[in-house]
């Protein structure tokens, strides 16, 4: 999978509405963004202002997108860093695994 296909993917789920309403953005390095605005159920690439920021490796969040890895080891292990709102990146459960 690359991020074109992720974020038609993350806009599929997003489309049919969610109880997801905050704004949350995937900063994956070189590779982009994929930002959600869940109270307008839309998904870009773009850098915009977020509720938190979760900064991980592409490889490492397509093991997380699997369910091959953990996040909260990923998290201890520093493979995953979430700034902003810690509460809002606990709420992306349901929605990562509309995303494999």
């Amino acid at each position: 999978m690359d991020l074109a296909e992720l974020t038609s993917k993350a806009q599929a789920a997003m489309a049919g509405g969610s109880d997801f309403s905050k704004k949350v953005k995937f900063d994956f390095g070189d590779t982009g963004q994929l930002y959600i605005d869940g109270g307008s159920n839309t998904v870009s690439n773009e850098d915009a202002e977020a509720d938190a920021t979760i900064k991980v490796d592409w490889d490492d969040f397509q093991k997380l997108a699997a369910g091959e890895l953990d996040p909260t080891m990923a998290f201890m292990q520093g493979k995953l860093k979430v700034l902003g709102d810690m509460s809002v990146a606990m709420q992306l459960q349901g929605l990562m695994s509309k995303f494999a």
